[in-house]
C-alpha cells in the first residue's frame, strides 16, 4: 500500500531544493505412495511442483527490502512459480554474475542457472553486444504496454526498466544555506570548505561513480554521455586533472569511502556537510530517522546521472515462462506502488497507469537527471580513477 507521506516527501524535497507461497507444495508428492499401490484405480496424481527460477540482483539494503516484499506478494498470487532470490550486496561487484552468464553460454551450459538478472544500463548494452539477453515478448508480458515506448526502444526490448532514481546533492541545511546549482559552484564550494565534501570510490557505488563521470563529461559534448566508443577517453584528461586537484579538499584530503552508504554515514555523523547520494536512499533514511532532519537535497544543472534499473532475462534460461509471469507482476500498478513506497523513487511504468494520488505526488519531481550510457568505458573510468586520483 503506497504511503502518501513517502511520495509527498519526494516531491517536497526534490522540488523545494531544486514476497512463502500459499500453495507451494512440498518436496515430496503423492506419486511415491501411488506407485506402491496394487490397484491402479487408487493411484493419485502427484502434486504439481512449482517452477523455481533464480533471480540475481545487487544493490543496497533497500533493494533487498523491496524484493523481500514483492516476491512473497507474487508467490501468494502464483502458487505455480517460486522465485529464489540471490542477493549480492552493493560494492561486492556484480561482474562475476555477468561473467557466469557469459561463460555458461560459451561452454554451451545454458544460462549458468541464472534466470533473471538486475543491473544498470551498462550491463544491458554489454549483454546486447554479447548476445546474452532475451527479447521480451509483449504477448507474454502484457504489462510491457505500461512502460514508456521510447525507453523500451532505446534498449531494443531487451530489459525491463522497473524503477528509477537519481543522484543528487544531499547536504546539511544547517551548515549549507545555499547549495550549489551547477558544477562550477560545486567545485568552488568544495575548495572553500575543505574536508566537508565526500564522494565514495566509484567502483563501489553509483553515487560516487556519478560524481566522477559527471566531472569527466563536463569537458565533453553533451552527446558523449551516450557514446561507448573508446575514442571518447581522450577527452577525459581535463576531468581527471580536476578530480586530482579536488582530492586535497575532499574528506580526509583524499579519503574515499566504500559504497553509497559510506558517504551517507559521514553526513549523518556530521563529519561532512555535503555528498552526492541516490535520492531514494536519502528519502528512505530520512523517513526512518536515520539521517538528520536537517538533510536536504538539490539537483545541479546539468544534472547528475539517473534513470532506470533494469531486469534482464538470459536468452538461454530454461525458465522463461515463469520469469515472464513474474515480470508481468512487477510491471503491474500494484507492484509499482510498492516500488514507489519502499524505494522512495520513480515508478518504472508510465505515471498514467498509477493511482491519481501517486500521479499528483510526482508532478515536477521526476525531472532534472541525465541518463549516462557509456557502456564498458565505465570500467576504464574507474580503473583510471584508481591510478590517477585515489593513488595520489
Amino acid at each position: 500500500m503506497f504511503r502518501k507521506k513517502s511520495a509527498v516527501m519526494l516531491v517536497t524535497l526534490m522540488t523545494a531544493t531544486a514476497a512463502f507461497v500459499s500453495g507451494c507444495g512440498s518436496s515430496s508428492t503423492n506419486a511415491g505412495s501411488a506407485a506402491q499401490s496394487t490397484s491402479p484405480a487408487k493411484e493419485t496424481a502427484g502434486a504439481k511442483q512449482p517452477v523455481e527460477f533464480n533471480f540475481y540482483f545487487t544493490g543496497s539494503q533497500n533493494v533487498k527490502d523491496l524484493w523481500d516484499t514483492l516476491i512473497p506478494m507474487f508467490e501468494k498470487q502464483n502458487a505455480d512459480v517460486k522465485v529464489k532470490p540471490v542477493y549480492i550486496p552493493s560494492g561486492t561487484g556484480a561482474q562475476p554474475t555477468y561473467d557466469r552468464i557469459t561463460a555458461a553460454k560459451q561452454a554451451n551450459k545454458g544460462s549458468g542457472d541464472i534466470d533473471l538478472y538486475e543491473d544498470g544500463l551498462s550491463y544491458v548494452t554489454r549483454g546486447q553486444k554479447d548476445g546474452l539477453w532475451d527479447t521480451l515478448p509483449n504477448d507474454k508480458i502484457k504489462n510491457l504496454a505500461n512502460v514508456d515506448e521510447k525507453t523500451l526502444k532505446d534498449i531494443s526490448n531487451l530489459a525491463i526498466p522497473y524503477r528509477s532514481s537519481a543522484v543528487v546533492l544531499a547536504y546539511n541545511s544547517d551548515k549549507v544555506k545555499t547549495p550549489p546549482t551547477n558544477l562550477d559552484e560545486l567545485y568552488d564550494w568544495i575548495k572553500k570548505n575543505p574536508a566537508k565534501f565526500a564522494y565514495n570510490d566509484p567502483s563501489t557505488g553509483g553515487s560516487g561513480n556519478s560524481f566522477v563521470a559527471t566531472t569527466l563529461y563536463k569537458f565533453l559534448p553533451e552527446e558523449a554521455i551516450h557514446n561507448s566508443d573508446p575514442s571518447v577517453e581522450k577527452g577525459w584528461d581535463p576531468g581527471f586533472a580536476l578530480l586530482k586537484e579536488l582530492g586535497k579538499s575532499v574528506y580526509g584530503k583524499g579519503i574515499y569511502p566504500k559504497k553509497n552508504q559510506g558517504t551517507l554515514d559521514l553526513l549523518t555523523s556530521g563529519e561532512v556537510d555535503m555528498i552526492p547520494a541516490w535520492s531514494d536512499m536519502v528519502l528512505e533514511q530520512l523517513a526512518k530517522g536515520q539521517l538528520p532532519k536537517t538533510t536536504k537535497m538539490a539537483q545541479i544543472k546539468p544534472g547528475f546521472n539517473g534513470g532506470p534499473t533494469y531486469l534482464m532475462v538470459p536468452k538461454l534460461s530454461e525458465k522463461k515462462d515463469a520469469v515472464y509471469k513474474f515480470l508481468n507482476f512487477v510491471l503491474s500498478s500494484e507492484a509499482q506502488a510498492v516500488v514507489v513506497d519502499k524505494m522512495h523513487g520513480f515508478p518504472g511504468i508510465k505515471l498514467t497507469n498509477m493511482s491519481k494520488e501517486i500521479q499528483d505526488s510526482f508532478k515536477g519531481a521526476s525531472e532534472g537527471f541525465r541518463s549516462f550510457n557509456i557502456g564498458e568505458l565505465d570500467k576504464d573510468m574507474t580503473k583510471r580513477w584508481q591510478s590517477d586520483v585515489a593513488a595520489q
